[in-house]
């Protein structure tokens, strides 16, 4: 079974993202910052990382530069999911490497769907 770390700074949304990714079938574990998500991550490395951008102490793009630059991390595949939705904050994630880009609000078939084909590589 798949793990899938979901950084989020949000209670509603950690516990909305938990449920659908649950609900498919996958193993979810939590982190309510970047900071927290490296360590937990240099713990345990997760399969996949879905990530907030705005949050405390370090940012979803610095956050996935750091997964991205580190051999050890470098393929773990990463989903950006944020309220902030502009083109330009779309562009700005791929271009700290991450794998995908959601806005929220979101469908949940849309995270669910890029996640499970992220996972299958």
């Amino acid at each position: 079974m798949s793990k899938v770390l979901i950084v989020e700074d949000s209670l509603a949304q950690r516990e909305m993202i938990t449920d659908l990714l649950k609900a498919s079938g996958l193993t979810v574990t939590h982190a309510t910052d970047g900071l927290e998500a490296l360590e937990a991550i240099q713990e345990e490395p997760p399969d996949l990382v879905v990530l907030d951008i705005v949050m405390p102490k370090m940012n979803g793009y610095e956050l996935c530069r750091r997964l991205k630059s580190d051999p050890k991390t470098q393929n773990v595949p990463v989903v950006m999911c944020s309220s902030k939705g502009e083109e330009f904050d779309r562009y700005w994630g791929m271009k700290q490497g991450a794998d995908a880009y959601i806005a929220k609000p979101f469908q949940p078939t849309e995270l669910v769907g890029t996640v499970k084909q992220l996972l299958r590589g």
